[in-house]
């Protein structure tokens, strides 16, 4: 089965670029959820792709787990910062996993920082026995790519970009 075949897909990118997009940025993903009171959410959470699912750690206690027990849909967007502007957003419902979290956390920090044996990754993992796993299944994709319309107005070639 082809990823993301059953996920609506907008915008100019393919799904196999979305997913050479997701697997190749090592920047947060941000999730938006639904707050009891107030206005939704938005937090930044580490992320990998496995397979159609967008999948994340936390601890059982954190904002982000008690919103998704609360509502398990979510909107969220991997996007650069820099020019020229482009990324993916969407919408997902969670899916919970309170039994891989440590596992995930490992992938996570290998992906993130290179290795779980670094001063963060010890003390992440220090409490990581109930950590909980996250498991966005999107059902939406709407991307964007600014590159071309803004490469006039940007000096985008590789000797400018040296330091």
């Amino acid at each position: 089965m082809a990823t993301f075949e059953h996920v609506e897909i907008r915008g100019p990118w393919t799904a196999t670029t979305i997913e050479t997009y997701l697997d190749s940025s090592k920047i947060p993903l941000r999730i938006a959820v639904s707050r009891t009171l107030g206005p939704p959410i938005v937090l930044s959470v580490w992320f990998m792709r496995s397979g159609d699912e967008l999948v994340g750690a936390t601890r059982p206690t954190s904002t982000l787990i008690k919103c998704l027990e609360r509502n398990s849909e979510c909107g969220f967007e991997v996007a650069g910062d820099t020019p020229p502007y482009r990324g993916v957003r969407g919408s997902a419902r969670v899916i919970l996993d309170h039994e891989n979290g440590s596992q995930v956390l490992d992938q996570l920090l290998a992906r993130y920082l290179g290795s779980t044996q670094t001063p963060l990754g010890n003390k992440l993992r220090a409490d990581a026995k109930d950590e909980v796993a996250f498991r966005l299944q999107p059902s939406l994709f709407v991307s964007w790519d600014y590159g071309n319309r803004m490469a006039s107005s940007l000096d985008l070639s590789p000797s400018k970009n040296v330091r």
